[in-house]
C-alpha cells in the first residue's frame, strides 16, 4: 500500500507539475509555431491513444458495454455542456456557414471570459476527471495509472504552452503572473482530484470503477478533438501535426503492449 501510494503521489505530483513549467516555457522561450505544432499534436495522439488502448478496454472489462458507453456520452457531454456555458451556448468554427450569427451573439453578449480564462476553465475541469482517473487507476493497474498519468504529463505541458501563447497574444500587463495563475490552477485541480480518487474511490465497486474510467475518456475525448488537434493543425508545417499525432498514437500502443 505504502509503495502505491507513493507511485501515485509521483504520478500526480508530475503531471500536476507540468502545467506551470509548460506555461512558463512559453513566456520564456516563446516557442515557434512547428514546435507548437509538434507539442500539441504529440499530446493528441498519446490521448488518443490511451483512450483507444487503455481507459475504454479498462471500463469494458469492469463494467458492462451500457455502463462504459453511457459514461463516455456522460464524460463527453458534461465538457460539451461547460463549452456551450462559457460560449453563452453559441459555438461554430471559423469556416462554419453559422460563423457570423454566431460572431454577432457574441459581439451582444460576450463569452463568459477571455480565450485563456475559457481555454484554462475547460482545462480544469478536464483534470477533475483525470485526477480522479489516476487515483483510481492505481489501486486497480499500476500500469495503467503511469500510461494515463504519462499522458496527462504530456497534455498539461502542451496545453500550458498553448495557454502561455494565448496569454501573450492577448497583452496587457503581467504576463507571467497570469499565466502562472492559471496553469498552478490547472495543476492544482489535478492533483487533489488524484489524491479524492486515491484515498476516497479506490474500494468503490468494481463497476463504478469502470464506469468513471469511462467518464474520464469521454471527457478527455472532447478536449482532445475540439483543442488539441485543431490548435496542432493550425501551427502544422508540411504536416508535422499528423506525424506527431501519429507518434503520440503509436507510443502509447506500444507501451500498453509492454506493460
Amino acid at each position: 500500500m505504502h509503495s502505491s501510494f507513493l507511485m501515485v503521489l509521483g504520478i500526480a505530483l508530475a503531471a500536476a507539475l507540468a502545467s506551470p513549467a509548460g506555461g512558463m516555457l512559453a513566456i520564456w522561450l516563446r516557442p515557434t509555431s512547428l514546435l507548437l505544432s509538434i507539442t500539441v499534436g504529440l499530446a493528441g495522439g498519446v490521448l488518443l491513444g490511451t483512450f483507444a488502448f487503455e481507459m475504454m478496454p479498462r471500463a469494458l472489462e469492469l463494467a458492462s458495454m451500457p455502463l462504459a458507453a453511457g459514461g463516455f456520452i456522460l464524460g463527453l457531454g458534461l465538457v460539451y455542456l461547460l463549452d456551450l456555458y462559457v460560449n453563452r451556448w453559441q459555438l461554430a468554427g471559423p469556416e462554419a456557414d453559422q460563423r457570423d450569427r454566431v460572431g454577432r451573439a457574441h459581439r451582444r453578449r460576450k463569452p463568459r471570459g477571455s480565450d485563456t480564462s475559457v481555454l484554462a476553465g475547460g482545462t480544469s475541469v478536464e483534470e477533475l476527471i483525470e485526477g480522479l482517473t489516476i487515483g483510481v487507476g492505481a489501486a486497480l493497474e499500476p500500469s495503467t495509472a503511469f500510461i494515463v498519468g504519462l499522458a496527462i504529463f504530456i497534455d498539461n505541458l502542451s496545453e500550458a504552452m498553448s495557454i502561455g501563447e494565448l496569454v501573450i497574444s492577448e497583452g496587457g500587463p503581467g504576463a507571467k503572473r497570469r499565466t502562472f495563475m492559471w496553469t498552478s490552477l490547472i495543476g492544482v485541480s489535478l492533483f487533489a482530484s488524484a489524491m479524492i480518487g486515491w484515498f476516497l474511490m479506490r474500494n468503490i465497486p468494481e463497476t463504478l470503477q469502470g464506469t468513471l474510467f469511462a467518464i474520464g475518456a469521454g471527457g478527455m475525448f472532447y478536449l482532445t478533438i475540439t483543442d488539441l488537434v485543431p490548435e496542432a493543425e493550425a501551427h502544422q508545417f508540411q504536416q508535422s501535426a499528423a506525424l506527431a499525432i501519429g507518434a503520440g498514437f503509436l507510443t502509447v500502443m506500444v507501451l500498453s503492449n509492454l506493460m
